[in-house]
């Protein structure tokens, strides 16, 4: 049986579409498993898949913004912590200059294939150009 975004809502209830990223089922997760060290604390984190199929299913539910978000989620899921936390860093309002931002975007899309992601971060640079908000420079009253 295949996926289908406008009936496979909620997704936790198709246990054939939801699985840990070590291959668990989502019925497998209990904190009995914890806890037994059946299942370590990497595999509460949501799959790539996963993310792709809740964005699917926030689409078709008439909810893009969200939809984006969770692709773009399922772009970052194989990203370090780290880096991702420098990105986060780098976007903050006056901390990064385009050029950096624009080193973040490539890396994201060279090194993680987060094309999605890469472009969020350039539009991000496109709009902290037009106000002021890049490193160096001054915010626009």
């Amino acid at each position: 049986m295949g996926f289908d975004p406008s009936v496979d809502y909620p997704l936790g209830e198709r246990s054939d579409l939801v699985s840990t990223p070590g291959g668990h089922a989502l019925n497998e997760v209990t904190l009995d498993a914890l806890r037994e060290g059946r299942i370590g604390a990497d595999e509460l984190r949501a799959t790539p898949e996963t993310l792709r199929r809740q964005s699917a299913i926030a689409r078709v539910a008439g909810r893009p913004q969200l939809a984006d978000n969770l692709a773009r989620a399922a772009e970052l899921a194989a990203v370090p912590a780290g880096t991702i936390l420098a990105i986060y860093t780098a976007l903050r309002p006056l901390r990064s200059s385009a050029d950096d931002l624009d080193a973040w975007a490539d890396r994201l899309e060279s090194e993680w294939d987060a094309p999605l992601t890469a472009a969020f971060v350039r539009e991000a640079c496109e709009v902290y150009a037009r106000r002021g908000l890049l490193a160096g420079e001054r915010a626009q009253v």
